[in-house]
């Protein structure tokens, strides 16, 4: 019976299975039932092993999940499949065979990017295809901060939004932002580091995206604020960016889209556009070590999440800021734990208004979020993936204008005041 094979793979009475054979195992009382609703199941199996198959059943509903997700992909680890014997993977295989010729077609949410990788086009289409989904949809996964980036807990208690604008804070602090001075934040998504800087700094910020939606949405906000003198946000590559000299360049969550062969021009570009003595803040994940396989370019997550993203190692990337890119480096923090809280986070929003989140994206795509995210929260507490922020300097001369020690772990700053600040001649 096919759920007794399948309750092998978790620990004793967390998940209880189910088959389209009529088969159960496990507990009934079990927080968690993995259901096998369709043999098409295994004809996905059998076209994609592994991952992706198991992804694509997932997307088409052939297999549910009832209860935490997180709960059921920190059972199902690796390791389990050795619990099965050899009639274990007979049986497996048979069903498989039985089943190999049923229509399982790919499912459309796959992207399905052409042209030069990491072309301008391209990174265009790629962009769009994770956020230009709905708006109302980002709303109620991430909540009022609309903040798609790592947040930055200052306590184990603190909520969602207050550890958001701590991340934009602590972004702000890093920089030495001050009244009147010119921030650039590429990658800017709805636009909140840009609302941040402006209100709470008063600091004249230009925010770039890829994303029509999220342009479109971030100008309304800035708008609603009373923030349209100081902040302005564009939907623009960053390499299209006319102005220079800015005294400060926050990258939030970008450089995972620029891709390992075109990191050297991506700083590069970065420092051309700062005056000197100017600060780079680059937040980013990446991989625990230089020598961990990329990204695979085919699998779950650059299929269906982020396609044509790429992780590099903290030294790496470190390396090209200083040998290709000229800055200096003053200062790395690993945030990785901070992340897994966060995912938590937008897992729980997702979950608390599901119905609302399929009525606007439907629900093959809340199904890929369903997966994705307590997947890459479990990834950030292995430290299979982490999460750093690296300060760097244009310095001339020696000069790179930073206090002997750092100075920005101070409480977050009252608002600026209501009245607009008068822009730097």
């Amino acid at each position: 019976m096919l759920a007794d094979v399948m309750h092998r793979l978790a620990g004793e009475g967390t998940v209880r299975f189910s088959a389209y054979d009529g088969s159960t195992a496990g507990p009934d009382e079990a927080p968690v039932h993995f259901e096998v609703a369709s043999p098409r199941a295994f004809a996905h199996l059998v076209r994609a092993p592994g991952q992706i198959g198991l992804a694509r059943a997932f997307v088409d509903g052939e297999i549910n999940v009832h209860g935490d997700m997180y709960t059921l992909l920190r059972e199902l680890q690796e390791p389990h499949f050795k619990r099965l014997s050899k009639a274990d993977w007979k049986q497996l295989a048979g069903e498989a065979t039985r089943h190999a010729r049923q229509r399982a077609q790919r499912p459309p949410e796959e992207a399905k990017l052409r042209g030069l990788r990491h072309s301008k086009r391209r990174d265009a289409a790629a962009i769009s295809h994770h956020y230009d989904v709905s708006n109302r949809f980002y709303e109620l996964v991430l909540g009022p901060s609309m903040t798609y980036t790592c947040a930055v807990f200052p306590r184990e208690d603190a909520s969602l939004e207050e550890a958001q604008h701590e991340k934009h804070d602590l972004v702000a602090r890093k920089l030495a932002l001050r009244p009147g001075m010119r921030l650039l934040d590429v990658g800017c998504g709805w636009g909140g580091m840009v609302i941040h800087a402006a209100r709470h700094y008063g600091v004249r910020a230009l925010g770039v995206t890829l994303s029509r939606a999220q342009a479109e949405w971030a100008q309304e906000a800035i708008e609603e604020a009373g923030l349209a003198d100081l902040a302005e946000v564009r939907y623009l590559d960053y390499r299209d960016v006319a102005e220079s000299d800015f005294d400060a360049i926050s990258s939030i969550g970008l450089t995972e889209h620029i891709g390992k062969a075109n990191l050297v021009g991506y700083f590069q570009s970065l420092y051309g556009k700062l005056r000197p003595g100017g600060r780079l803040l680059n937040h980013c994940i990446m991989r625990p070590r230089n020598t961990d396989p990329r990204v695979k370019k085919r699998g779950f997550i650059n299929r269906y999440v982020f396609p044509d993203g790429e992780l590099m190692g903290l030294g790496h990337i470190v390396r090209v800021m200083q040998d290709e890119g000229r800055f200096e480096v003053r200062h790395e923090e690993n945030l990785r734990e901070h992340y897994g809280k966060t995912l938590a986070a937008w897992t729980a929003n997702l979950n608390a208004n599901w119905d609302e989140c399929v009525a606007e994206a439907g629900e093959r795509k809340a199904r890929i979020w369903r997966l994705y995210m307590p997947g890459c929260q479990l990834a950030f507490e292995r430290d299979e993936i982490q999460l750093h922020q690296v300060l760097a300097v244009r310095t001339e001369a020696g000069d790179s204008g930073m206090a002997l020690r750092p100075n920005w772990e101070a409480a977050t700053p009252e608002p600026a005041p209501s009245e607009p600040v008068a822009p730097a001649s």
